[in-house]
């Protein structure tokens, strides 16, 4: 990843929320320089939360960020289970109804994760994890 100004601030942060909406930014900032576009930040259903709702050229692409300090209690990725699939995919049926999207509205459903770099002269790793539930 490139040179990301808010490594300092990293640091400073008291709560998971504030690591978390960190990680947004970071990951957001990312997929952006990737080619997405983003449609919205932070959607919120009673079935939960969408992170990041992003699209390319032909697909809505609802996306699960996930920060993770260390792997001492188990990686991000790990962290995406069956129970958070179901409530993210009952999240995105809200999201769809609500903006009218029709039934054949092509999307895609990936997670990214964002890691501080264990090499000093970077300031985090992303993993993009495209069709999380295919």
């Amino acid at each position: 990843m490139e040179h990301n100004p808010h490594k300092q601030q990293s640091v400073l942060f008291q709560t998971s929320k504030q690591k978390g909406n960190w990680a947004e930014k970071i990951a957001c900032q990312w997929l952006v320089k990737q080619g997405l576009t983003l449609k919205q930040k932070n959607f919120y259903t009673k079935y939960g939360e969408i992170d990041l709702i992003m699209s390319d050229s032909s697909q809505l692409i609802f996306l699960e960020v996930k920060y993770r300090k260390n792997n001492y209690f188990g990686s991000a990725e790990a962290s995406i289970t069956a129970q958070k699939c179901r409530r993210l995919t009952a999240a995105v049926e809200t999201y769809l109804l609500i903006n009218n999207y029709g039934n054949n509205q092509p999307l895609r459903f990936d997670a990214i994760t964002v890691v501080p770099a264990q090499d000093p002269h970077l300031d985090c790793t992303i993993n993009w994890i495209k069709n999380i539930l295919s």
